[in-house]
């Protein structure tokens, strides 16, 4: 059955205000997924926070407008999803390019990056970087590494001066 007029513009609502306030937007098409397949996806985007819409391109073309982007959503072949990245600027991409390894129906039209629309080939590039947690996890290591090093050293210093003392035990012994 339809959408009513009123159901669209709450749709339309909601699709705005998900792309104002997410920290970026995956759009891709799922068209031929099996239902399973789809649960999988959804899934895996709850795990990352991540929220997901299915709706038509004229209704996306539309929230876009009011989210003040100018895109020709014509492009785009086969249904529309959208991927909310709520807390994770990569993980809708990252998530999304995991799961079209697996499922060669899934395919990325584009999204939207730090206020600008980003093309499928530059979704693709997001989705091969390190997650916010990766990068924490490099840096935290970056700055302890000179820590653990400096520790290393005085704590070599300190075995030296245990084997000559033990040096000058076992002579006297």
């Amino acid at each position: 059955m339809p959408k009513t007029k009123q159901q669209k513009e709450e749709a339309i609502k909601v699709l705005t205000d998900n792309i104002k306030n997410a920290k970026s937007v995956i759009f891709a098409n799922f068209q031929g997924l099996k239902v399973s397949e789809s649960e999988e996806l959804r899934q895996k985007c709850r795990e990352q926070n991540i929220g997901i819409v299915a709706s038509k391109k004229t209704l996306v073309k539309k929230a876009l407008a009011d989210a003040g982007f100018d895109v020709d959503t014509k492009s785009f072949e086969g249904g529309v999803s959208a991927l909310f990245g709520l807390e994770d600027e990569v993980a809708p991409a990252q998530v999304l390019s995991n799961f079209a390894k697996d499922h060669d129906v899934v395919s990325f039209f584009g999204g939207v990056l730090e206020g600008n629309f980003i093309d499928a080939a530059k979704v693709t590039e997001l989705s091969k970087l390190p997650s916010k947690q990766e990068l924490y996890a490099k840096l935290v290591g970056s700055i302890n590494a000179p820590v653990s090093g400096f520790v290393n050293v005085l704590a070599g210093n300190l075995r030296g001066l245990v084997n000559v003392l033990n040096a000058v035990k076992d002579a006297k012994a």
